[in-house]
């Protein structure tokens, strides 16, 4: 064992361990095999917070030693033996974390005796680099949260395993937080798996070149995120045009469309901040471009939008189409993402492309120079940044090679470059707090950027909008506090269906307590005049995308138009609110939605409700998921010193009690801590 003051090192069976005071409450862990681990791979974490104060003690027998830094102490143990089935010499060296109260938070597997165990181990790869594999024992009765977001109605994450690696409507971001008071940041943008078991917990990553984890102490979860987010960045401000409305459909083929659609949320004094304008607008992908013919003056669409106090986002997908006006160059200069085997290929769909590649600073340069060339220049204010992941055809990330590395060991950083890209050019030209931008995936670090992550192309049905609640709680948890979803989802959804309708109202009610309010999706079905309006040709009659009938509030009838325009009203008042919420974000580091362990982490039953949340620190909501559900049971957490009022009658609870509440289509359920009088009650 040694030390420099501030840093604990140990070396030992070709491994060498270092760990570091990082952050306030935190320590990292580096371990390499036959070389000190590297300095400047930073992957999520912020550089800076090297040589943070520590106080580290060596026993006298230089076996044992314990870094403390703030409320988190780290007891290092070294030993080596014989082990008769070798016949020579291992070392070892195990871990164990604590908290300030000297209390054991978790620690390293054991050798366990005759078992000759590894905690950490290092598989090698033929003529590369490492598997690594780190295993703990943690607490049985530990409940976690984070890891973002995985399509599935799970709060309490202790027994559920997961796979690091980003899909369509998975963003895998290794930060779990437990209740036994720590935060665990797997700090590796390797695909591997991270497994919570009873007797352990084993994190993989397929390939990298060292082990790298970060933990941090805290009493509440609060504290936890705070210190989470000092390591890895805090979210920007959020602007006022983020607050409240924003439209979205398949997508609008034309610049005429996007300007009627517009005009009649004004005509009809619907609030509107934003229009969206989705995918294929280009010629081919890669372009980062207009179609001329269907867009023939953007600046004028721009400032005409703007006069009405809309603003404008336009999508870009990573994709560079072999048939691109700029495919050649970026090929030519190593622009884009290479493949070891095999066709250069990386998705098929709508003719056969290549993605950027965001980890190369000159592709990144490239990218938004042309992007703003040819749409912040005419006045567009945010940007689309779909297929994130990114999606590749047949997700096989280990035949795909990056600036930064091989797929299968870097693979999971792509969607924090990619927004990266955007959010530093932006900055660049002064906008520094009016960034936003929606992204499909996102990875630890990704809130930095100013990514507002949706939660992908999910289904239209109740279970899926059911799986939201607690994607939107782990995204929280997993120090993304920017989460929307398409409101209604968006495969599938038919117009015309009386389900789908009910559906649309019930997602409309929970997006209205979402970070942000979005209507998005793929809608089918006939309009009432008993059209299709999803072919779309040019003048010589060649195809385009689809764009999908219509998805405005209007689309689906009066009742449907009332109820959801009776929530975006709704948006508009919480507004003072709401802005709270993200200057918390922004400030303190803190989710927006909230499971309601958050601020109940004494209840236990709060602990794994999954379909109820915390909309910040005042309101909690009760979504409605059932079709032709018209009441629910609703939990009201904490004791019976804690009130919540009805905000729809005035009717005060005490908190423990569950009562069966109330939801007619146009309401549903929402109820305010310690009684707050929120003069909402009719709009509920």
């Amino acid at each position: 064992m040694s030390s420099d003051g501030h840093s604990l090192f140990w070396t030992g069976g070709g491994e060498y361990l270092r760990i570091d005071a990082w952050g306030r409450n935190s320590v990292r862990v580096r371990a390499r095999q036959m070389h000190e681990p590297i300095e400047n791979l930073d992957w999520a974490l912020l550089p800076g917070h090297e040589g943070e104060s520590a106080t580290v003690t060596i026993d006298d027998d230089g076996c044992a030693a314990t870094l403390a830094n703030g409320d988190i102490s780290v007891r290092a143990k070294s030993h080596h033996n014989v082990y008769e089935g070798a016949g020579y010499e291992q070392f070892h060296c195990e871990l164990s974390f604590y908290n300030a109260d000297g209390k054991l938070l978790f620690e390293e597997k054991p050798i366990g005796g005759n078992l000759n165990l590894k905690a950490r181990d290092f598989e090698g790869i033929c003529g590369g680099d490492f598997s690594v594999t780190a295993s703990f024992v943690a607490p049985v009765d530990e409940h976690l949260y984070g890891m973002g977001e995985y399509q599935q109605n799970v709060l309490d994450l202790k027994g559920s395993t997961f796979e690091l690696a980003h899909r369509n409507s998975q963003a895998s971001i290794p930060f779990v937080v437990s209740s036994q008071g720590y935060g665990f940041l797997w700090n590796n943008p390797s695909i591997g798996t991270a497994t919570f078991s009873k007797n352990e917990t084993v994190w993989r990553a397929q390939s990298a070149k060292q082990l790298d984890y970060w933990v941090t102490a805290g009493g509440t979860p609060a504290q936890i995120e705070r210190q989470y987010a000092d390591a890895t960045g805090y979210a920007p401000v959020m602007p006022e045009w983020g607050l409240g409305f924003w439209q979205s459909k398949l997508r609008y083929w034309n610049q005429q469309q996007v300007l009627d659609v517009a005009h009649e949320f004004k005509r009809k004094g619907i609030p509107l901040d934003l229009i969206v304008i989705d995918f294929f607008h280009w010629p081919h992908m890669g372009d980062f471009r207009f179609e001329t013919e269907f867009w023939p003056d953007p600046k004028a669409m721009c400032d005409e939008l703007h006069s009405m106090g809309i603003k404008v986002m336009v999508s870009v997908w990573p994709q560079v189409a072999l048939d691109s006006e700029n495919y050649l160059q970026m090929k030519a200069e190593n622009l884009l993402v290479g493949t070891d085997t095999g066709e250069d290929i990386g998705m098929m769909f709508e003719g056969p492309s290549q993605f950027f590649d965001p980890t190369n600073p000159t592709a990144r340069d490239f990218v938004w120079d042309t992007c703003k060339r040819n749409y912040t220049d005419y006045g567009i204010d945010a940007f689309w940044l779909d297929e994130a992941e990114p999606e590749y055809g047949t997700y096989d990330v280990k035949n795909y090679r990056y600036y930064a590395g091989a797929g299968q060991q870097v693979g999971n950083i792509y969607p924090v470059d990619y927004n990266r890209c955007f959010y530093e050019g932006q900055v660049a030209q002064g906008r520094q707090n009016d960034v936003v931008n929606l992204t499909r995936c996102a990875w630890a670090g990704s809130q930095r950027y100013g990514t507002l992550v949706w939660s992908g192309d999910v289904g239209s049905t109740f279970n899926d909008l059911k799986a939201q609640i607690t994607c939107a709680i782990h995204m929280g948890m997993a120090g993304i506090p920017w989460f929307t979803t398409d409101m209604g989802g968006f495969h599938d959804g038919d117009i015309n269906s009386p389900a789908f309708r009910e559906l649309f109202i019930r997602w409309a009610q929970f997006s209205c307590f979402c970070p942000v309010m979005r209507n998005h999706g793929s809608r089918s079905g006939l309009q009432p005049d008993g059209s299709m309006k999803e072919q779309v040709r040019s003048a010589d009659g060649s195809p385009r995308s689809l764009s999908g009938v219509d998805n405005e509030p209007w689309s689906m009838g009066e009742q449907v138009e009332d109820i959801v325009v009776k929530f975006i009203k709704l948006r508009e008042v919480l507004r003072p609110y709401t802005r709270t919420l993200f200057e918390t974000a922004h400030e303190d580091g803190q989710p927006i939605i909230r499971g309601l362990f958050y601020e109940f982490p004494d209840d236990e039953k709060a602990a794994d409700t999954a379909d109820e949340y915390m909309f910040g620190p005042d309101l909690l909501v009760a979504p409605v998921t059932t079709l032709k559900a018209r009441s629910r049971e609703v939990y009201l957490p904490g004791d019976a010193s804690v009130s919540w009022t009805d905000l729809r009658d005035g009717r005060a609870y005490p908190g423990g009690s569950t009562i069966d509440s109330p939801a007619p289509l146009d309401s549903l359920p929402v109820f305010a801590k310690a009684g707050k009088d929120w003069g909402l009650l009719k709009r509920l």
